[in-house]
């Protein structure tokens, strides 16, 4: 037993573990340690009955009408008496304007983010940062009024010279980075000084008259386009595709200077230039934060509701062609916000569990999605720790 004295030379009993204080320890212990797993899984177990409530009103459709109407057919007549529920229309268009606004925000998030992190100085970082972080804080109702007020009128009337003038403002600034990369890549064999400034110039400026031509020739052919309506899947693409960038820009970057000063200046020392270190240490280090950015920037753009309900045009059909963003589509989303209005006054009906099919579809998809990502970072960290 423990002992402890005090002035005087008086023994005390304050710190001697009796039997009783240990089991009165491991009681607290026991409580204690049970409070926090309540707290620490307090999130997960929201989550679980979001599923299981979602889920007891979704069975019912699929008990009722099946799975093959649902995702095979492109009929939605919820409210024809009996009702088609036809789901593959609305499905595909939430793919279509998912995958559109990946296709812009991922390579100009992860572009911003490497800028930031390693080429642009750090007392304009402290400043572009905070301005890009401030495009999250605009309601996303905001982001849906400008898309059908302002800029589905201006795509309308004005579609090809605005498509031509945002491809050179979003793909030029992204293709020059490209060009200095793959030019200081293609040129890092050749460890002679002058040769290798001669080649590196000759390489930069033979991949900066191409990437020019193809800037000329996309912007061109984007020049040609005739929009018939401002409310399509490419309005909402780029309206989500600007709402996802914050998110992406800001995990990423926080990712890359995780990395640590270290590791660039080990790669530096090693006579690597500042393309190989961004290209073949820096990124593929900080791969895992930068994938949980995609994988949150997608589900914020399939996750939205506002911009698409009131921008895609809300029209249930696929479009034709089958690639076609200048045509209006209709998405989970817009469909769940739109009709629940309505389906709520005949409670029960099928027209009523369609949506929570759709909820609990979007729910399962978001869980996929995070599991495989948490598959691909755990992969990932063990290549690197060279498991």
């Amino acid at each position: 037993m423990a002992e402890a004295t005090l002035d005087g030379g008086k023994k005390s009993d304050a710190f001697v573990l009796t039997p009783e204080k240990l089991r009165r320890q491991r009681i607290a212990r026991f409580f204690g340690e049970g409070f926090l797993l309540l707290v620490a899984s307090f999130v997960a177990i929201v989550v679980l009955f979001i599923f299981y409530f979602v889920a007891v009103d979704a069975i019912p459709f699929f008990q009722q009408r099946g799975f093959v109407e649902f995702f095979s057919s492109t009929n939605w007549y919820p409210a024809d008496e009996p009702g088609e529920f036809g789901a593959l229309a609305i499905i595909y268009g939430s793919g279509m304007v998912t995958i559109g606004s990946a296709l812009i925000a991922v390579p100009l998030g992860i572009s911003a983010a490497i800028c930031l992190s390693d080429v642009l100085p750090f007392s304009i970082r402290q400043y572009a940062k905070p301005v890009i972080e401030m495009l999250a804080a605009i309601p996303s109702v905001a982001y849906g009024f400008f898309a059908l007020v302002i800029f589905a009128p201006l795509l309308q009337n004005y579609g090809g010279p605005i498509l031509m003038w945002a491809w050179w403002l979003i793909a030029g600034p992204f293709v020059i980075l490209a060009v200095i990369v793959v030019s200081d890549l293609l040129t890092s064999g050749d460890k002679g000084g002058a040769n290798r400034e001669t080649m590196r110039f000759i390489v930069t400026a033979v991949l900066g008259v191409l990437a020019v031509l193809f800037l000329y020739w996309v912007g061109k052919t984007l020049n040609a386009i005739q929009i018939l309506s401002g409310t399509n899947a490419l309005n909402v693409s780029l309206i989500l595709s600007f709402m996802a960038l914050p998110t992406i820009v800001s995990v990423s970057e926080d990712s890359l200077q995780a990395v640590g000063r270290e590791l660039r200046e080990g790669s530096y020392a090693l006579g690597a230039t500042r393309a190989e270190t961004i290209v073949k240490t820096v990124l593929p280090a900080a791969s895992s934060g930068i994938l949980a950015a995609v994988i949150l920037g997608i589900m914020r753009a399939i996750g939205e509701t506002m911009v698409v309900w009131m921008a895609s045009g809300n029209s249930s059909h696929i479009p034709d062609p089958w690639y076609n963003y200048l045509d209006s589509i209709r998405t989970l989303t817009a469909t769940i916000a739109g009709d629940m209005g309505e389906a709520d006054q005949v409670t029960g009906s099928a027209r009523y569990h369609v949506l929570f099919a759709m909820g609990l579809l979007l729910l399962v998809f978001s869980f996929i999605s995070n599991l495989v990502s948490e598959r691909i970072v755990v992969r990932q960290r063990k290549i690197l720790a060279g498991e």
